[in-house]
């Protein structure tokens, strides 16, 4: 019997994985030698690999006929002659032997890595088990052809009570293509209810999207595009011939935004300030959320326009669909109309062989934050308003439109009037996006936000770093308000992660620990009152001196600041009487 489950490998394979896909846990079975015949996830790579030095499990399983549970691997006294007991990352095992007239033939094993994964088992450890028996019969059964149909009538009556409490859509199909069994996460997905016995035609387009590959799913005239796999399980003899289980697109919108784009959803509450801009802007978001209108968001670097894209997205009725932004800027022109659009496979040379969804698609129903739109290239600018206006898009490489229902809010710090004039920008994109233009104010014209921007950041970076007790004194204040802060929120908040890494846990921030560029400033803030020039030049050596020490680096720092040399430096020193040190 050794040599029974390496003769039918493929089809043990293929339960593995259907086991793993239905209960998201790794699965592994070996046969009665502990060759492992099937494995998926942690286990995929070393199929065929023999388990003699760490199957002790499935040795006592193969020697009782009984399966076992292990709530504590590694601390499990059948584990204790295991060369992996001391680094074991398992965190819950179940292993079911396979028989043939009470002979074991091997064992199916369930492994978590997770706690998820093992609360998720141990929460429907009754139906799981009684799956996991059912297959395990199923694999027995295979060397008994009259057996099969009935076998496969009990799985797929386990498979009836457990369908609906999986997440992904399940459609089971006999043979004939018609319809057995649909779950209700594929009915809401579809929108669409659908009669037993209903023919239904899957067609594999070959494209690829987060290793999924795509399907049209056609059910009469209606076609559906779906994100799946489909196992079969049993290649002739059965009724139950064709598994399926799959998401939509705008699922997989959601799902592929959080794992590779950017989704920390930040609300108006995140936005912080109180100065009357800022409370103008909050009262704009909440009148513009609810709108499909294009947004237009303009201010300088640092700003927050990001921040508050996101907000607009929060309070409108998108908030449930994907947030995706992209920054014009930070992807080469040649990479970017791919990013946005997509590809089928073979597009183009270079290219993901599997195809890949663009950014747009991904934020179909939800809402896509172009940053940087100034330096999206002229070509790509007009694809865009074609995007705007027929509310469609076509991956590279292929001819078929893609209907899409995003609302774009773009953002820059550049003037583009000026870049319409210099031909660097459509006009007409201009427009169809600056249907509500939104500008947020530099930091140096609300500075009544600084002192409540700098306590959130001191807080932040306190709980960060440890140091909870730092406190900036008056001065530092001062100092904070009189800085004209270029890089706005931005430039502060990098500010203050300066100062707090260079703190004591219990210190007092004096202006010693200010970065060199906010005390650079005070030199030039000389009241201008009648004075000679060479007051005004006294004052701004004093300036220099107080910047970077009288000590021999210092002067020559200052020195280097004040655009003069060492020696002439020292000839106005001792001439105003500033010298302090040799």
């Amino acid at each position: 019997m050794a040599s029974l489950l390496n003769s039918m490998q493929e089809t043990v394979i293929k339960y593995a994985e259907v086991l793993s896909k239905i209960l998201r846990v790794d699965v592994e079975i070996v046969d009665k030698d502990l060759l492992r015949i099937a494995g998926t996830g942690m286990f995929a790579q070393s199929i065929n690999q023999n388990m003699g030095e760490e199957g002790y499990v499935y040795s006592e399983v193969m020697k009782t006929g009984k399966d076992h549970i292990i709530m504590e691997p590694g601390r499990h006294p059948i584990c204790k002659f295991c060369h992996k007991q001391e680094n074991c990352e398992e965190t819950f095992e179940v292993s079911m032997p396979i028989k043939i007239d009470q002979e074991v033939i091997g064992v199916i094993g369930l492994v978590c890595f997770t706690k998820e994964q093992r609360d998720h088992i141990i929460d429907n450890l009754a139906v799981f088990t009684e799956f996991l028996e059912q297959i395990s019969d199923l694999i027995s059964s295979k060397a008994r052809e009259e057996l099969e149909k009935h076998k496969m009538l009990n799985l797929i009556e386990i498979l009836k009570n457990i369908v609906d409490k999986v997440e992904q859509g399940v459609i089971i199909i006999n043979q004939d293509g018609k319809l057995i069994r649909i779950n209700n996460t594929a009915t809401k997905m579809l929108d669409f209810d659908i009669g037993n016995n209903e023919k239904i035609k899957i067609n594999n387009t070959g494209n690829q999207i987060l290793n999924l590959n795509e399907y049209e799913l056609s059910i009469g005239k209606k076609v559906f595009n779906i994100i799946g796999e489909d196992y079969k399980i049993v290649q002739s003899g059965s009724a139950y011939d064709q598994v399926v289980l799959f998401t939509d697109l705008d699922s997989l919108a959601s799902l592929g935004a959080s794992i590779n784009i950017t989704k920390e959803n930040l609300g108006l509450d995140c936005i912080l300030g109180e100065s009357g801009e800022i409370r103008l802007l909050k009262s704009k978001v909440k009148k513009i959320a609810k709108s499909n209108s294009t947004v237009l968001i303009t201010g300088e670097s640092g700003t927050g326009k990001e921040l508050f894209a996101r907000s607009i997205h929060m309070e409108s009725d998108r908030v449930d669909n994907a947030f995706v932004a992209i920054n014009c800027a930070a992807i080469p022109d040649a990479l970017l109309e791919s990013e946005l659009f997509g590809y089928v496979k073979g597009a183009f040379t270079g290219a993901d062989p599997k195809g890949k969804i663009g950014k747009i698609e991904y934020a179909n129903n939800g809402t896509l934050f172009l940053d940087e739109i100034g330096d999206m290239p002229l070509y790509l600018q007009s694809k865009l308003l074609r995007v705007l206006e027929q509310r469609e898009i076509v991956r590279l490489g292929s001819n078929s439109p893609i209907p899409v229902d995003v609302r774009i809010i773009a953002a820059t710090n550049k003037n583009l009037e000026q870049l319409i004039e210099d031909k660097m920008f459509r006009e007409d994109l201009y427009y169809r996006l600056n249907v509500i233009p939104f500008t947020i104010p530099p930091l140096r014209d609300r500075k009544e936000d600084i002192n409540i921007l700098t306590n959130y950041f001191i807080k932040k970076y306190g709980k960060l770093f440890k140091k909870s007790k730092v406190t900036f004194t008056k001065e530092v204040m001062d100092i904070f308000y009189k800085y004209n802060w270029p890089g706005n929120v931005r430039e502060l908040e990098n500010t203050v992660e300066f100062i707090m890494n260079m703190a004591e846990k219990n210190g007092v921030i004096t202006r010693n620990i200010l970065p060199k560029k906010l005390l650079m400033e005070e030199r030039f803030e000389i009241d201008f009152l009648p004075l000679s020039l060479e007051s005004m030049e006294r004052e701004y050596i004093k300036k220099a001196l107080a910047l970077y020490g009288d000590s021999k680096e210092g002067k020559q720092k200052a020195a280097d600041e004040l655009g003069i040399g060492i020696a002439t430096l020292y000839r106005k020193l001792k001439k105003y009487n500033l010298q302090l040190s040799k």
